[in-house]
């Protein structure tokens, strides 16, 4: 594993790091004993910042991701989200309020608008909201959408437009972590940009933790911190 870092040298401040990964290895349950997808893995993630983890294929990006989202928790070593073990956390609870996940093919309901997508959101997580249509409205806007598209089913909607809505479903109740995996993977260049704007301004204006997992050199030259996974050794 490789570390960059950009623009700036970061500062750590144990207050700040609200994802640890602390010496993890993983290998799937019908792989032989030493063969690992992941190893000795060693990431801290700070709120405030951007980072983008990348590699070639097979080396295991999507697979830290399931990791970091509690998808998968059968793996050596231990994760940290505030000094808290992933392992002894309830990982439903911490899905549903803790992180916001947006995916390459945005995982919106087609046959629901885009205001009914990020109520949906919002009754999952159980936030409490008193207006949650004036709340969806509001996040639409957040994130450049016009509230008038709100009313539109998401397929009639373009690429950027849905990946926005995924983007502004995932803050539905506010997370201090955002994951995204290969967001901009279906965009196209212009579009890709307006992306990295809005996850930008969700770090360094709102001080969330952006993780983005990514093949795209423009997405890592954009983020503060590079982390690049390696293909294990056999």
């Amino acid at each position: 594993m490789k570390k960059d870092k950009k623009n700036t040298e970061i500062k750590k401040s144990k207050d700040t790091v609200v994802l640890k990964i602390d010496d993890v290895n993983y290998r799937y349950a019908d792989a032989k004993k030493d063969e690992y997808v992941l190893r000795n893995i060693n990431f801290e993630f700070e709120t405030g910042k951007i980072y983008a983890i990348r590699g070639k294929s097979g080396s295991g990006k999507t697979t830290l991701l399931s990791l970091i989202s509690g998808l998968e928790n059968k793996y050596e070593g231990k994760i940290y989200y505030k000094d808290k073990e992933l392992k002894k956390m309830n990982l439903d609870n911490y899905r549903s309020n803790d992180i916001g996940i947006v995916f390459q093919s945005y995982n919106l309901l087609p046959h629901l608008n885009a205001i009914e997508n990020i109520i949906l959101s919002m009754d999952v997580s159980k936030v409490k909201v008193k207006d949650k249509k004036g709340k969806a409205i509001e996040l639409m806007e957040s994130v450049g959408l016009d509230r008038n598209l709100g009313k539109r089913r998401v397929l009639r909607l373009s690429g950027g437009e849905q990946q926005r809505v995924a983007i502004a479903r995932s803050l539905s109740y506010n997370p201090d972590l955002i994951l995204a995996d290969e967001p901009t993977g279906n965009l196209d260049k212009d579009t890709e940009n307006d992306i990295m704007n809005i996850f930008k301004d969700l770090a360094h204006k709102d001080n969330k933790c952006v993780i983005i997992v990514t093949h795209s050199q423009n997405v890592c030259d954009q983020v503060d911190i590079v982390y690049e996974l390696k293909k294990t050794s056999k």
